[in-house]
């Protein structure tokens, strides 16, 4: 059975797709059978693993409105053992159409329990909203892992994202817990992103990451090239940092046993 992490945080610009992608591939690389869900209507974690969305047939959207099923619409990468269900710009539209629906919050999870025996890990990239798209990766999960810009105003909005995860365990959820809180562009010689490091430890605890993600030229150039940055630049500190981080996730989600 699958092992299903949403990663989240309503504020954008955070690294959330970034770590979806790289964490996905780490774990692809330690040959754990792992699927990137994307539900951003942006697409960037689709586009970030070199596929192509204008040349889709099928994706989220059909998925979310039930045209299709989540099966047909999985496409394989071209990274042993991780394979992505895709997402075009048009998911921002359909959020509109499944208001009406009864079903509405818990649609991804139905949709992903179909192969949840296929995969070891299921990484859920959502927007950087508080959204139905997010609410519905939220019910679908299992762990909910959370980026923090270390900057300025890197907290503002996380304490209602927190409320929101309780909200949804106490109601329709209760599996549902953070399994970590993950510091990002972090830049080693600046003064405030120690602080905000600090500030983080001290809020979160042991629910911190002992990984921190660098503020890297090779992580914000790997994208453009449709590849994680560990298939980018594998030697450079971003991709030795979700190197770590995959193994602390393998570690507070199975003890880093299969």
């Amino acid at each position: 059975m699958a092992i299903v992490i949403c990663i989240t945080n309503q504020k954008g610009g955070v690294g959330k797709t970034t770590t979806a992608v790289n964490l996905g591939y780490y774990l692809a690389k330690d040959r754990y059978r792992t699927l990137i869900v994307d539900i951003d209507p942006q697409g960037n974690a689709t586009s970030g693993l070199g596929i192509d969305k204008s040349s889709l047939n099928s994706g989220m959207v059909e998925v979310m409105l039930g045209s299709t099923t989540l099966e047909k619409a999985i496409l394989k990468t071209k990274y042993k053992h991780l394979d992505i269900l895709p997402t075009t710009p048009e998911l921002a539209n359909t959020e509109v159409e499944l208001v009406s629906k009864k079903n509405r919050f818990s649609i991804l999870k139905n949709a992903l329990a179909r192969i949840a025996d296929h995969y070891d890990y299921i990484i859920i990239d959502s927007p950087p909203s508080l959204s139905l798209l997010t609410v519905n990766g939220m019910i679908a999960s299992n762990y909910l892992l959370l980026p923090v810009q270390t900057e300025f105003y890197a907290l503002e909005g996380v304490a209602q994202l927190l409320e929101s995860m309780k909200l949804v365990r106490k109601a329709m959820n209760p599996r549902l817990q953070l399994l970590g809180v993950l510091a990002t562009m972090y830049d080693k010689r600046t003064s405030l992103s120690a602080q905000v490091l600090a500030e983080i430890r001290k809020y979160f605890k042991d629910r911190t990451f002992d990984t921190t993600i660098p503020r890297n030229v090779r992580i914000a150039e790997a994208p453009s090239h449709g590849a994680p940055v560990g298939e980018y630049d594998k030697f450079s500190k971003g991709a030795r940092a979700y190197k770590e981080l995959a193994h602390e996730v393998e570690l507070r989600t199975r003890g880093g046993k299969k």
